[in-house]
């Protein structure tokens, strides 16, 4: 099956194309990334797929110049560079890797192209879940999760009734301030936040998992890629991330996902499915494994319940609660705000925000007026 991959030189991105670099049944047809044009540029010599897609004319002059005349790939960039290699490359499936509400458009345009979509822009679920699910309702395509937490419940939940089903409750390892007293993350800098004991991520997504931002979003994308209300999907902080979900069912059994904190499982899996195939990550060390799980600490992470206030909320609440954390994730990590500033951020923004009805154009004008106001916040704040 040919491939289109959105967002190729992100951690997503990387891993699928090292395991690509193995597995010669997936030819890569597409490729994209913002603005890191060097990195493209070897993947494109390394995987030769049919066009390439950068952010804007800019960075796909660099392109052009790094790739040279000896070159048989259609270089295209900005928004509608990325549906076309969503929706127009020749893909039987599109992973999607994109950080952000750009990832919307192109996961809308290859399900109503009709092809399937791996999906790890929790983004298109967050800001446009309701016009996700119309998609799918009428397509053919199939919507495949990626993330290490869905993926889990994608499994556990094969093939079982919706009434069979009491919970789903997905892990979180509280990032990597989850020991600091309360009083002193205030003071947590950048260089503190991005140094995550489990995972390796980008920098955004890192800073959400110090904030529980990032989980949050995850129970509004479970919402949707499970059509479950909230009240039976939970989150739970487990520092050791090695169960990745679980499923409470009607009997009171539980069922459990497990493995090591490694995304290339869930990535290959998504490739894969339903078969699982060999992969050389570590195993679990079942004879020293020790599990513990503990309730979400609102006083820890405040800004839990403001997103998942806006998922309630639904309409458009949730695509400006993501605006408003990309620019204020962006003015911490430039040393601009304070780390328990990016909560309180979003609590002000939800407060002065009126929902409307979800659309395209709905969205967009929630993404402005949403960076406009944590803007004015953070500068506020300094």
């Amino acid at each position: 099956m040919k491939l289109a991959i959105l967002g190729s030189t992100g951690s997503i991105g990387t891993q699928a194309l090292e395991l690509l670099s193995v597995d010669e049944t997936h030819p890569v047809v597409a490729l994209s990334a913002g603005r890191n044009v060097a990195l493209l540029a070897e993947q494109v010599r390394r995987f030769e797929p049919r066009y390439a897609c950068v952010y804007g004319a800019p960075q796909a002059q660099q392109l052009a110049g790094l790739l040279g005349d000896n070159r048989d790939v259609e270089i295209l960039h900005g928004a509608n560079g990325l549906v076309a290699c969503a929706a127009q490359s020749g893909a039987g499936c599109v992973l999607n890797a994109l950080v952000g509400a750009v990832g919307l458009a192109p996961t809308l345009a290859a399900l109503e192209a009709g092809l399937d979509v791996a999906l790890a822009n929790k983004e298109s679920l967050v800001v446009g879940g309701a016009l996700v699910r119309r998609a799918l309702q009428r397509s053919s395509a199939k919507l495949i999760p990626v993330d290490s937490e869905h993926s889990a419940l994608w499994q556990l939940l094969a093939g079982r009734a919706p009434e069979e089903v009491e919970r789903v409750w997905i892990t979180a390892s509280g990032g990597a301030l989850r020991g600091w007293p309360v009083e002193k993350l205030k003071s947590a800098t950048p260089k503190d936040v991005l140094q995550h004991p489990n995972w390796s991520m980008g920098s955004r997504i890192t800073v959400d998992s110090a904030t529980l931002v990032n989980k949050a979003f995850e129970l509004i994308e479970a919402r949707w890629l499970f059509e479950l209300p909230f009240e039976k999907i939970r989150a739970l902080i487990h520092p050791p991330s090695v169960v990745h979900g679980m499923v409470t069912l009607c009997d009171g059994a539980v069922l459990a996902h497990l493995g090591s904190p490694d995304m290339k499982m869930p990535i290959q899996y998504a490739l894969s499915a339903p078969e699982h195939r060999p992969l050389p990550v570590p195993r679990l060390d079942w004879e020293g494994l020790t599990l513990g799980f503990s309730a979400v600490d609102v006083a820890r992470y405040p800004a839990f319940e403001t997103v998942l206030a806006a998922g309630r909320l639904g309409h458009t609440a949730p695509a400006a609660l993501n605006a408003a954390d990309e620019v204020l994730v962006e003015r911490f990590l430039a040393g601009e705000l304070p780390f328990t500033q990016i909560s309180a951020g979003l609590e002000a923004v939800l407060q002065c925000y009126t929902p409307e009805p979800l659309s395209l154009a709905s969205i967009e004008r929630a993404d402005r007026w949403a960076r406009r106001q944590a803007t004015l916040f953070a500068r506020d704040t300094l």
